[in-house]
Parts: C-alpha cells; structure tokens; sequence
C-alpha cells in the first residue's frame, strides 16, 4: 500500500525536519523591518525627565525676559518647536508648565484659559507635524496669536450666563473678545515674525539634540 504522506513526511525525524524548513520559510517571508523592528519605548526615563524639565525652563525664563512686552511672547514658538522634534514628550511638558504658572502666579481666571489654550495649540501642530515648514508653523502661530483673544473669551461666557442667561454670557464673552481685538493683532504679527526669525537656527540645534539623545 502506498502512503498518502510522501516518504520523508513518514517518520518522526523527518516530520521535525519538515516544520524546522517551514517556519524558516514563514521567516523569511516576513518583512525585515518587521522581524528587527525594536519595541518602542514611550516610558519616561531620567534623560526624558531631565529634557521635559529643560524645556519648561526654557519656555519660563523666555516668558519672563518678554513680560515687559505686552502679547509678544516666545510661549506659542516653543511649544511649537518642542511638540515637532520631541514629541510625546510635550504631552508631559504643556500640564507642567501650566501647573507651575499657576504656582508662581496664582489660580486666576487666565490660569483656566491656560488649561484648554496651549494643548489646543499643540495638538493643531501634532496632526499637522507630517508637513511641517517656516511657512506652515508661522500661519499656524499667527492664527493661534489673531484668535487667543476668542478663546480666552470662553470663560467670560460662562461669568455672564451664571449671571444673565444666555445673552448676558454671548454679551459679556463678545464684548471682552472685541476690547482686545487690537492687542490679538500684534499677538499675531508677534508670533509670526519670531517663527520666520527664529524656526531654521532653532530646527537645527533641536536636530543636534535629538541626534544626541538617539546615540
């Protein structure tokens, strides 16, 4: 009687030879960068640690030196840069920053504008970063700059309804919103002439830093 199994299928021996060729096959046909691509790591290390903080200083000290300029602010170009070159590391970055105004400074009416304005900007930069330029980040950040004044309006919605309804909240968050429209436009050509003045020198140090973190 002949097998249905061909001959060198038939002993034990030859059955462990037959799988040993047939998962190497299955490996070689997998993708190279699939096989030896390394598992990512997103758990915050002491250098991450040491960075994040850095780059909160960076952003501190920049306010502070500007403070005596009224909406001219380096704020909006940082968080920019820091969420293009590092990342993940700016979601640590935006709540540490914002929780230490709030210490320096105080628990204020701006201080809650604080918590849904600069993750707003960062995250509008994040699902942009794919097509990152001068050109792009200055729009972005003229935008943000021409339109800070609106969303800092928010909260003033919330005074005026608590108080008048509806209307009173429209009234109160609209009339606050125009009295600053002025100062929203040198927030704008602020933050635009810092992006086109300051994005290639400071892309090629972040390059430098991020190629020394790599190694």
């Amino acid at each position: 009687m002949h097998s249905l199994w061909p001959t060198e299928m038939t002993t034990s021996g030859s059955m462990k030879q037959y799988n040993k060729d047939l998962s190497e096959q299955q490996s070689e046909q997998t993708p190279p960068e699939k096989r030896h691509e390394p598992k990512k790591k997103q758990r915050f290390s002491a250098r991450s640690i040491a960075q994040i903080g850095l780059m909160v200083a960076v952003i501190e000290v920049s306010k502070f030196a500007l403070s005596g300029l009224p909406n001219i602010e380096l704020t909006s170009f940082w968080l920019i840069m820091f969420t293009l070159y590092f990342g993940w590391q700016v979601v640590a970055v935006v709540p540490v920053f914002i929780l230490l105004e709030g210490a320096i400074y105080g628990i204020q009416l701006w201080w809650i504008m604080y918590l849904y304005a600069w993750p707003l900007l960062v995250l509008i930069v994040w699902l942009l970063r794919k097509k990152a330029s001068m050109i792009l980040m200055a729009v972005i950040s003229g935008i943000f700059g021409l339109c800070f004044g609106a969303l800092c309006a928010i909260p003033y919605f919330f005074i005026g309804l608590s108080s008048g309804g509806v209307a009173s909240g429209w009234t109160t968050a609209v009339t606050w919103w125009i009295a600053g429209i002025p100062w929203d436009f040198v927030h704008c050509i602020g933050n635009v002439v810092i992006m086109l003045v300051l994005y290639h020198p400071i892309s090629f140090v972040l390059k430098k830093v991020g190629q020394l973190h790599s190694d």
